[in-house]
């Protein structure tokens, strides 16, 4: 009896974000993603089941690494604060490969009524206690919500914004939260 081979499902997983990186979410199926990390769709099929499952689990590694990115940048226990901060900083982090690859993890997800849940409770985390009555925690909600703005619109393709216009909308951004602007 032969030895079965095993396929590494982070392999499937970055094929998959290739895909949806380079090609958008509406050229995700099992079958790309089979050809782009060179197995079979049955291989595919018994990393995730289904395309949805695979789409969750994208979805799961995505948040383990923007956990671990935001937590590089607000510590161990941040102020409400300090955690819209790090959301701005985690995000001027990211290349543009990983910002497409999340705009459209995200954009595929909320057509997921379950996945949008878990995406709400991810956006409630980073505004919790957060409460606008200061003038201080207003402009960190709004430096928020401009934050989350411009991310979609550049890479939703809404709005072109370049490098250097990227680099100093997070300027703003942070003198925003600073109380400089």
């Amino acid at each position: 009896m032969g030895r079965r081979n095993s396929i590494d499902r982070n392999m499937v997983l970055d094929a998959a974000e290739e895909i949806v990186a380079s090609r958008g979410a509406g050229a995700l199926t099992i079958g790309t993603v089979a050809e782009a990390a060179g197995i079979t769709k049955g291989g595919v099929q018994s990393c995730f089941g289904t395309k949805e499952a695979m789409i969750a689990a994208m979805f799961d590694r995505w948040m383990a690494e923007d956990e671990k990115r935001f937590h590089d940048f607000a510590g161990k226990d941040p102020s409400p604060l300090g955690k819209i901060r790090a959301h701005i900083e985690a995000t001027r982090s990211y290349d543009e490969f990983a910002q497409a690859r999340v705009a459209s993890l995200l954009a595929m997800l909320l057509q997921q009524p379950d996945a949008a849940v878990t995406a709400r409770r991810w956006y409630e985390g980073r505004l919790e206690g957060l409460k606008p009555d200061s003038e201080e925690a207003r402009r960190a909600r709004l430096a928020f919500l401009a934050n989350e703005g411009a991310f979609y619109l550049r890479f939703l393709g809404l709005l072109p914004i370049e490098s250097d216009e990227w680099q100093s909308i997070f300027a703003d951004l942070k003198d925003l939260t600073d109380g400089r602007l």
